[in-house]
């Protein structure tokens, strides 16, 4: 083989380790682009999912706040219309016990009233000795019924008259007036107590009205409000 051949042969076998180099290089090329592509997808689809979840974070956060200032109308609204509920049935309590006020205007039933207060009292107390306390106005009215009254709670309990004693030394408030409008006061009616002072009995108007009002305040508030308020 003369050097001519040999030097054909080696530029064969150069051109084909060239070729094999380039064909090789290619498959580099196309693997690294695919790898590069599938790194840049796995890339963008991770920061999508980041995005969607704090997207997701955020309109959860809008949602709750949304939610929480619903709430806090809501309750600011049924406080307000409590309130007014409230405010209407404490009107009506103060008109009726404005109306009260008028009972002992009328002296001839009012002294009847008076009467059947302490007949009632003496029936719920039982006892054999009775201290009374009563308005300083309602003290003529009070000495001109007592015996009657003694008399009544006999023969419905069946006993002897018990001694009832006057305290001609602390009265019940009076009526309210224009000069104490805001101070401590009673619409009438007694008030009754064991001589020993352990029990005592409120039968003034005025408490006669808490107990009826606590009692009717379900009803009341049914037929103003409906059911729900009840």
């Amino acid at each position: 083989m003369n050097d001519a051949d040999v030097s054909k042969q080696i530029q064969q076998m150069v051109r084909f380790i060239r070729q094999e180099a380039e064909e090789k290089a290619n498959e580099i090329l196309v693997s690294a682009e695919e790898e590069f592509n599938i790194e840049k997808l796995q890339l963008v689809e991770a920061e999508k999912k980041k995005i969607r979840q704090e997207y997701e974070r955020k309109q959860k956060q809008v949602e709750i706040r949304k939610k929480i200032e619903y709430s806090m109308q809501l309750n600011a609204c049924r406080i307000t219309v409590l309130q007014a509920q409230d405010d209407l049935v404490n009107s009506m309590k103060d008109s009726a016990a404005k109306e009260l006020l008028c009972i002992s205007d009328d002296h001839h039933s009012y002294k009847k009233l008076l009467e059947d207060l302490i007949v009632q009292g003496l029936l719920r107390l039982k006892e054999p000795s009775i201290l009374l306390r009563c308005r300083e106005t309602d003290l003529g009215l009070i000495e001109s019924v007592l015996n009657d009254a003694k008399e009544e709670y006999s023969e419905q309990a069946n006993v002897h008259a018990p001694n009832i004693a006057i305290d001609k030394r602390v009265y019940l408030p009076p009526p309210p007036s224009h000069h104490k409008a805001h101070g401590s006061s009673c619409a009438g009616g007694v008030v009754l107590a064991s001589q020993d002072g352990k029990i005592v009995l409120e039968n003034t108007l005025d408490a006669r009205l808490d107990v009826v009002f606590r009692q009717k305040l379900p009803e009341i508030r049914k037929r103003l409000f409906g059911k729900a308020a009840a």
